[in-house]
């Protein structure tokens, strides 16, 4: 099956600077620079909870703006979120941000939502986008949106085509409808791909406040608990805290499911990605670069912009051996993606 590859960060200087922005605390922040061109500063993102280094979420964002850095000359900047900061914190930071000069004005993560829509309405001569969220239609917004369903769907039937136990398990973060979707996707391919295997689910927390996408241990008990029971594949949707997940299937020897980016290719991980068999991937760093783009362009997209199977905005990474070479999985994944693809499955959202 077609693979959505990850763009690589490569030949972009990073500086690591320090800046203070009004009602947000001190925040560090990466200022990222290829060639004194003077196009412009480029864009700016606001990082989810976890920030950088997550090896999943945020740093494929980061893979799109070091993309855009490269190819237009752009100094962009990328701010850290603190913890317990509040929607008016938020706010600030955007404000900043537009401010200063960046466009477009990124807001990672559907936690952004109500800072995006505000300060959109301030600024309208400046794009912003806004990941995993669909705002009112606004004439400077981008929402950039995944069928996060469809590669849930695939990384259900790699479950259902790998168990031997008949019992795998799915970890969600935050208990929030957007982590629904991946639940949904997986249990349904599982379901659709082999009868009688459990699903066994489990959300780390209510609030992303408390933590459910930014703490490995959170994730590593969890999973402990879903192996305990018999599971031996583990799919987890969960951000930084998907990290414990992979390194307790690890430790026990089983598979886990990787999410956002190609986690067998991130550095972080690396101790682990024999047992990484796949990734449900969506490309957020496609998406970041693309709107960045766009403004460079002079023609900003705006609106909906969702990716799919169809566009190749989600899939399954290929990375591990022990995935793309087993032909009766990759069989099933090919009538899988095509039936998504004709609309002959549909892939339920909740």
């Amino acid at each position: 099956m077609r693979r959505v590859s990850r763009i690589a960060v490569a030949g972009v200087a990073t500086a690591t600077i320090a800046v203070s922005l009004s009602a947000c605390g001190g925040s560090s922040t990466d200022a990222s620079s290829s060639s004194s061109s003077g196009k412009g500063k480029g864009l700016a993102l606001a990082y989810d909870v976890g920030g950088k280094g997550d090896q999943s979420f945020n740093d494929a964002a980061t893979a799109g703006m070091d993309k855009a850095n490269k190819e237009f000359g752009y100094t962009s900047q990328a701010v850290e979120p603190q913890d317990g900061e509040s929607d008016a914190d938020k706010v600030q930071r955007l404000e900043q941000l537009a401010k200063s000069g960046y466009n477009p004005v990124i807001g990672v993560g559907f936690a952004y939502a109500p800072a995006v829509k505000e300060v959109a309405a301030k600024y309208p001569k400046v794009t912003f986008g806004i990941v995993d969220d669909e705002q009112d239609k606004a004439a400077n917004v981008a929402d950039l949106v995944f069928h996060e369903e469809q590669a849930s769907y695939l990384a259900g039937v790699t479950a259902a085509k790998t168990t031997k136990s008949n019992i795998v398990g799915f970890v969600g973060g935050v208990d929030v409808p957007l982590i629904h979707k991946f639940e949904a996707g997986f249990k349904q391919g599982v379901e659709d791909t082999k009868k009688g295997v459990t699903v066994k689910s489990q959300y780390l927390t209510e609030t992303a406040q408390e933590g459910g996408f930014s703490s490995p241990d959170k994730g590593e008990n969890a999973a402990e608990g879903q192996i305990d029971a018999g599971a031996d594949v583990v799919y987890a949707a969960a951000g930084l805290s998907g990290q414990g997940v992979i390194k307790s299937a690890a430790a026990h020897k089983i598979w886990a499911i990787g999410v956002d980016s190609d986690q067998y290719k991130q550095d972080a991980l690396a101790k682990y990605k024999k047992y990484i068999l796949t990734s449900a991937m969506k490309d957020v760093a496609g998406a970041v670069y693309n709107l960045a783009k766009s403004v460079h362009d002079g023609k900003p997209e705006t609106g909906v912009v969702r990716a799919s199977l169809a566009t190749g905005g989600v899939g399954l990474a290929d990375s591990n051996p022990a995935f793309k070479d087993n032909a009766d999985l990759q069989a099933a994944l090919k009538k899988a993606e095509a039936g998504i693809k004709d609309g002959s499955i549909k892939v339920k959202t909740s």
